[in-house]
């Protein structure tokens, strides 16, 4: 195999949600940099986007950064802006940040909880997704990569209910996308993850007492490598969507999940009692 197809040698990414106190983002965000990409984070969390860019700088590649709550249409215009200042051009994009409001059923979810999850997991991906090709449609080329959720094509039940939405939004608008703009040079892909233990992951699942351990033992009936994922294991699928090695995949939605689609039971009607 040709290891050069997955160099990023000379290539900027801008890498939303990549704070490294978060999870998926900041572990893409490494990854990129180590095949040779120089990135620009963007986190709501400046002192863990800091963090991210000093890893990086660690790596031999260059950074920057900017705080940037996607869900903003003027910061998001103000992340590109920077990202035009400092690197000139970017190459790869990647949408990763998601909200997620506390865990109620459908009949009881606030209207402002709604407009929150849509406005920063859904909104957001298009807006910076609107910003970048922009930029790659003059460059004539570029990829753009979007984090959903085996939520987006699969129903979890268990108070899911905005963020699935949200996720089979943009399962929607990955695919919708990349047809557009496939003649353009462009790109556009998802990652479908199952459950990560990311730190808010567990802290607002894991640490909820009416979830805890028996979320995690029901959760793991439906994963098939008989584990929950970690963020490092979203590094490889991102290099290859976002590598000359997938230069003939678009409108791709990847589950990293374990097996859980294929076994078709990740998701429960029946939410744990106390």
């Amino acid at each position: 195999m040709n290891a050069s197809l997955f160099d990023l040698q000379g290539r900027v990414a801008l890498v939303t949600g990549a704070g490294a106190n978060g999870g998926i983002g900041h572990a893409i965000a490494l990854g990129l940099a180590q095949q040779g990409a120089d990135i620009f984070v963007a986190d709501v969390d400046e002192a863990g986007a800091a963090a991210t860019v000093a890893e990086i700088h660690l790596l031999g590649r260059r950074a920057a950064m900017a705080v940037c709550d996607i869900s903003c249409a003027e910061q998001v215009q103000a992340l590109f802006a920077a990202v035009d200042r400092f690197f000139g051009r970017v190459d790869i994009h990647v949408n990763v940040p998601y909200a997620f409001p506390s865990r109620v059923h459908p009949d009881e979810l606030s209207l402002e909880a709604w407009h929150q999850t849509l406005a920063v997991s859904l909104t957001g991906y298009f807006l910076c997704a609107q910003q970048a090709l922009r930029r790659m449609l003059v460059q004539g080329e570029g990829v753009i990569l979007n984090i959903g959720s085996i939520a987006g094509v699969s129903a979890l039940g268990r108070g899911n209910f905005p963020y699935s939405v949200a996720k089979a939004g943009v399962a929607q608008l990955t695919r919708e996308l990349a047809v557009e703009y496939a003649g353009k040079g462009i790109r556009v892909n998802a990652i479908l993850p199952a459950q990560v233990l990311t730190p808010s992951f567990q802290k607002a699942l894991l640490g909820d007492p009416r979830f805890g351990e028996r979320l995690r033992e029901r959760l793991l009936v439906g994963i098939p490598i008989n584990r929950l994922l970690e963020p490092q294991d979203f590094v490889g699928p991102a290099v290859f969507l976002c590598s000359q090695a997938a230069g003939a995949v678009t409108g791709v939605l990847l589950p990293v999940d374990g097996g859980n689609l294929a076994l078709n039971a990740g998701g429960s009607h029946s939410w744990p009692v106390d």
